[in-house]
């Protein structure tokens, strides 16, 4: 996992709201690409992570049906990009300013909701609970850079499971289960 570190460059931004595009990657001969990706403004949603990560919420159902068991990214490679982000290796962009200019996935709104995020790379899963869906800050990079990120409990977790091999389930895994309430 890439640590992410203080962006300098974006400095000033700070006072300005950071926006979010959820993008699912793929790895293809040991290089990382960008497989698609998805605007919670296309549902509706303020594009500030703090403005459509909630448990309750249309877009974040959304994704977690397209990581579900019967979706078309089941257990894929997930992270939230902030556009004050760092940049990618090897490039002058991050992964939020990449998806610029593209086609962004439009799946149908659904009602369905799972229980569990399951992250099968690191084996451990959590329980959904409490407002915030864990889900969006767990995978986010670039939080604490801009307006409407989140600040709250468990800070230290934001962002640890970026590009990591996560799915929605309503089984517990036979991994280690994680307290984590945002």
């Amino acid at each position: 996992m890439r640590k992410i570190e203080p962006n300098t460059a974006h400095h000033t931004k700070h006072i300005m709201g950071q926006y979010y595009y959820v993008v699912i990657l793929a790895e293809k001969s040991g290089k990382e690409y960008i497989r698609t990706y998805l605007d919670p403004s296309m549902y509706n949603n303020g594009m500030k992570l703090v403005e459509h990560s909630y448990n309750s919420n249309n877009f974040m159902k959304v994704i977690e049906n397209l990581i579900g068991p019967n979706g078309m990214f089941y257990r894929s490679r997930l992270v939230w990009a902030g556009d004050y982000a760092d940049a990618e290796p090897d490039s002058e962009e991050n992964l939020y300013n990449m998806c610029e200019g593209k086609e962004p996935l439009v799946a149908p709104d659904v009602s369905v909701s799972y229980t569990y995020i399951v992250n099968h790379t690191k084996k451990v899963y959590i329980e959904k609970k409490g407002d915030f869906h864990p889900l969006s800050l767990l995978t986010a990079e670039g939080n604490g850079r801009g307006g409407g990120d989140y600040h709250g409990p468990n800070m230290d977790m934001v962002g640890v499971w970026a590009r990591d091999v996560i799915s929605m389930e309503n089984e517990a895994p036979d991994y280690t289960l994680i307290e984590c309430e945002f």
